[in-house]
């Protein structure tokens, strides 16, 4: 079975899908990129993947790229480009091509459709487009799941006493492979993906433990990211409690890391941030 990845970009799930898959030997995997030079293409590339050439806004190379594909893997990337139009557009181009080269199954990272779902409440552009594809997915009627995923690890948000899902990115190709392997099972669902969840001044206590040095929430919400009115109004949706399902997320990925392993193997990189020497 060919299987295609996008996502090669950022924190780079498709590329950690990609190895997954070629540890368990099932699957051709063929990675679509705009860049065949990068390095986490390469790294498929040394692994025995094909990498090809290839933009989700070019309808013909997705075309070329998904022929004869059994299924495909896809990340859209709003951060790329600061544009939820685009991200939509770009998302129905493989649906489009994904429908008319008839694939058994396509896993999307999606999120939820925050405006509609709070009735225009709230908007937040990168997971409002991305729930725009996840329907346009299930409205013409491609054979798909959509796994949700909150990378909390590497954020900073303001949450209060409210626990916050989080899962690292390197656990999260082994899910995928899990879900590919049970079409039965996950076809036509949404998966919400968590490891657990904890408070922000729980993962502030995870924090100090690894690094040696007492983290406050303070401290932790001063690091610096993009798109602050987004980000809030992110946590205020998160704050209704959307449906993530830690049990299954174990069941698809034994080895999942917990929130304190994931950052004890952080703590190194992460405490030049934080400014602890």
């Amino acid at each position: 079975k060919v299987e295609l990845l996008s996502g090669l970009w950022g924190g780079g799930s498709g590329q950690l899908c990609g190895r997954a898959m070629l540890e368990g030997k099932k699957y051709v995997v063929r990675a679509l990129t705009r860049d065949v030079t990068q390095p986490k293409a390469q790294v498929l590339w040394d692994l025995g993947a094909e990498v090809v050439k290839g933009d989700l806004n070019d309808k013909a190379s997705v075309e070329a790229a998904l022929k004869g594909a059994y299924g495909a893997f896809l990340v859209t990337n709003s951060w790329d480009h600061f544009s939820k139009e685009k991200e939509v557009c770009q998302g129905k181009v493989v649906a489009d091509v994904a429908k008319s080269q008839g694939l058994k199954h396509v896993v999307y990272s999606g999120l939820e459709n925050v405006k509609r779902l709070t009735n225009g409440k709230l908007e937040v552009l990168h997971f409002d487009g991305k729930g725009e594809v996840e329907e346009y997915f299930w409205s013409i009627g491609v054979p798909m799941t959509t796994i949700f995923i909150f990378l909390f690890f590497k954020l900073a948000l303001p949450m209060g006493d409210v626990p916050m899902d989080g899962i690292s990115v390197a656990d999260i190709g082994a899910v995928v492979c899990s879900i590919f392997n049970s079409p039965e099972e996950f076809v036509g669902k949404a998966v919400g993906l968590s490891a657990e969840a904890l408070t922000i001044q729980q993962y502030a206590d995870v924090l100090s433990k690894g690094l040696g040095k007492e983290i406050t929430p303070e401290a932790y919400q001063k690091l610096e990211f993009p798109g602050a009115k987004e980000m809030a109004n992110m946590c205020r949706f998160y704050q209704m409690k959307p449906d993530r399902d830690i049990q299954l997320t174990h069941r698809l990925n034994p080895k999942v890391l917990s929130d304190f392993n994931f950052l004890k193997n952080l703590c190194r990189g992460f405490s030049g941030e934080l400014g602890v020497q």
